[in-house]
């Protein structure tokens, strides 16, 4: 379907982020966020940018998105509403897929192949699984393969969608049931991800609300922290 603005998109400003390795999705949306309602932007990668759909969208942009060759992909985004993201760099959902960028390092069909697979599983509209249900489970088996970076990353975005402290108190118990006390206690107690659902508990019990808990959350396990980070530091 054609978009009315579509005739507009040469104007754009053209951001080629094939280069960059660091995660520079808080500075993009930063620039994104700066443009007014009738203003786009031209995004440049060598895979399809598939996550970043839903962050631009989080900020009221529509997207067109035309694939050139085999390594470029421009995604033309236009703002058709101006719209305040939840989080800062991020949009709605904080910890964005950023590993993703790793893959292309090694193969631009790779990362294409990879953030499909992600869309798949993750960005689908109407999953049968809801997205917090995914997000613990994810947590769970991160915690059983010892992937303790993951299983940190999917707590602080399932409290995000709303997961409670009562549910974090099963969910850890069943940890020590089926892991054991010793692994508990070795592993998962000196863990970032121990750490978080500590942080959590300790700000709402004195009183603080999940927006205020969520902005000393991503403060403390965003992706400045090297345990939770998916990028190379």
């Amino acid at each position: 379907m054609t978009k009315e603005w579509e005739n507009k998109r040469d104007s754009f400003k053209v951001v080629d982020v094939r280069k960059l390795t660091g995660n520079f999705l808080p500075g993009l949306l930063n620039k994104a966020g700066q443009l007014e309602v009738g203003e786009g932007i031209c995004v440049v990668q060598s895979f399809e940018p598939i996550p970043l759909y839903s962050a631009m969208a989080d900020l009221g942009f529509e997207h067109l998105t035309e694939k050139a060759s085999d390594s470029e992909y421009r995604v033309y985004f236009y703002r058709i509403e101006k719209k305040e993201a939840a989080f800062t760099g991020v949009g709605n959902m904080p910890l964005k897929p950023t590993a993703i960028i790793n893959f292309k390092k090694i193969d631009n069909s790779l990362a294409d192949i990879v953030v499909n697979f992600w869309n798949l599983t993750w960005g689908k509209e109407t999953p049968a699984i809801d997205q917090k249900t995914k997000l613990l489970l994810s947590l769970s088996n991160g915690v059983g393969a010892g992937r303790y970076r993951q299983a940190t990353r999917e707590l602080v975005k399932a409290f995000a969608l709303g997961v409670t402290v009562a549910e974090l108190d099963e969910l850890f118990s069943m940890f020590v049931w089926n892991g054991g006390v010793g692994t508990f206690a070795s592993e998962i107690g000196p863990s970032s991800l121990f750490g978080a659902y500590e942080l959590i508990k300790t700000l709402e019990e004195k009183g603080k609300t999940r927006e205020e808990v969520m902005s000393e959350l991503i403060e403390n396990f965003g992706e400045k922290n090297p345990e939770v980070s998916m990028m190379p530091t």
